[in-house]
């Protein structure tokens, strides 16, 4: 039994270890999209170099040459991929001047994708062209698809995922002149580079990455698509009781006793009773005993638990300038804790905030967070919880029901993005929660 105990103890602090480097700074799926390259100026090492000059500043090119037959094309590329984990990307195109033929041409091309060809005209590329209005997808023959465009006139390309109607489908929408032109389902997977092609004598154009407003309304588009994604999730009907027990379940799994009365009290005359569903030997039954004896905690002096309360009441002291009483406190409660092989350097990163005259702005600033208050007191949860002498599976009980579904949805719309070449938005639920404010549910 003891040896039960010890092991069961030794997985709390990993998941603890775990918690500690979640609450020191991970980055989020929306910092992640933040710092995602995106284009910002034309290759001019990747371009048919012979047929075009790039500008200066690597945001416009000319044709100077007489094209003599089809691989004549002047073609350059962005200096990066179009940003993966967006649900939108968008460039556009000025033309400046359409030259004696107007072949102009914008579109999206992979890294191995020959120079001297139109968007388009090869297997993964895709091409709206000025002088047809056509859309090449991967063959010499084009569809038809838009206007042509001309000198004066503003074209877009843009690069959207659509997870929710196709699933793996990676669309392809052109404007012109801030109006849509239209969308095509195109089967190209990987990085796609913004791609720009000129192909007869003085043809001329701009190339926008963002660095001006877009005629386009891009944002408008976004929105209508995350709308007609959400109406589509809503459109699944669900029994009223579900998100009910999946809240209860989240106040009992962390011991919010009194909010948990005030729940089913509230909730009493509104909704059916919520079924009861034993899992893996931990019933609702065994979490409410748990839930009482959260409530009357009494360890040891030495035990992990004790440890984990002493150190938050340290970090708490170092918090309020208390640093007296607070090395008082280390040298009676802490001090024996460095004698615990697994716990020592836990005690030392707390201790090391009084080495800094500003321990918020230390390498363990961290630990003066007010989510460390929560690391502490889900860590002291876990373990309780582990004491349960019902439970089969050590793992089950360091998560609710509530944040098992969120990775598992997590975990599905990664698999989808993996599908589609890892293109489009990863699911976020800070995303979510922002999107859904103001409307009712």
């Amino acid at each position: 039994m003891v040896d039960n105990q010890e092991s069961r103890l030794n997985f709390s602090m990993e998941t603890l270890g775990l918690n500690r480097r979640r609450g020191s700074g991970g980055v989020n799926d929306m910092e992640e999209e933040e710092k995602e390259e995106v284009p910002t100026h034309l290759n001019t090492i990747n371009s048919s170099g012979g047929f075009l000059v790039v500008s200066p500043d690597k945001l416009s090119v000319k044709y100077t040459n007489v094209h003599l037959h089809g691989h004549d094309v002047g073609v350059v590329q962005a200096n990066c991929p179009a940003p993966s984990k967006r649900l939108v990307y968008y460039f556009e195109i000025f033309v400046k001047d359409a030259g004696t033929k107007g072949q102009i041409a914008i579109g999206f091309t992979n890294e191995h994708f020959k120079m001297r060809r139109q968007p388009g005209w090869d297997p993964n590329s895709y091409g709206y062209h000025g002088d047809d209005g056509l859309l090449y997808r991967g063959q010499g023959k084009g569809e038809s698809f838009g206007p042509t465009f001309t000198s004066g006139d503003t074209v877009g390309g843009d690069d959207c995922v659509d997870d929710v109607v196709y699933c793996c489908a990676v669309d392809v929408l052109c404007s012109k002149n801030g109006k849509l032109v239209g969308p095509v389902c195109k089967d190209v997977k990987g990085p796609l580079f913004p791609t720009i092609a000129v192909h007869s004598q003085n043809e001329e154009v701009n190339i926008n990455f963002g660095q001006h407003p877009f005629v386009f309304d891009v944002e408008a588009l976004a929105l209508e698509e995350r709308l007609r994604q959400q109406m589509t999730i809503e459109k699944v009907l669900l029994p009223l009781n579900v998100s009910h027990g999946i809240v209860r379940s989240y106040l009992l799994h962390y011991g919010y006793h009194d909010t948990l009365n005030s729940f089913d009290m509230a909730s009493k005359s509104t909704l059916p009773p919520v079924a009861v569903i034993q899992e893996n030997g931990f019933s609702e039954q065994g979490n409410m005993y748990a839930l009482n004896h959260r409530k009357v905690l009494r360890q040891n002096d030495t035990s992990t638990i004790c440890f984990l309360l002493h150190c938050q009441k340290f970090i708490e002291l170092v918090q309020v300038r208390e640093l007296e009483e607070a090395v008082k406190y280390a040298r009676a409660e802490l001090a024996k804790f460095f004698e615990v092989a697994s716990l020592a350097g836990l005690v030392q990163e707390c201790i090391a905030l009084l080495a800094y005259e500003e321990p918020s702005e230390s390498p363990v600033g961290y630990l003066l967070d007010m989510a460390q208050r929560e690391v502490a007191a889900d860590a002291v949860n876990i373990m309780i919880l582990l004491m349960n002498p019902d439970i089969k599976d050590p793992q089950s009980c360091t998560q609710s029901h509530l944040e098992k579904l969120l990775r598992q949805l997590t975990a599905c719309c990664l698999e989808r993005r993996a599908i589609s070449g890892d293109q489009g938005e990863a699911f976020n639920l800070q995303r979510v929660l922002q999107s859904s404010k103001g409307r009712k549910w």
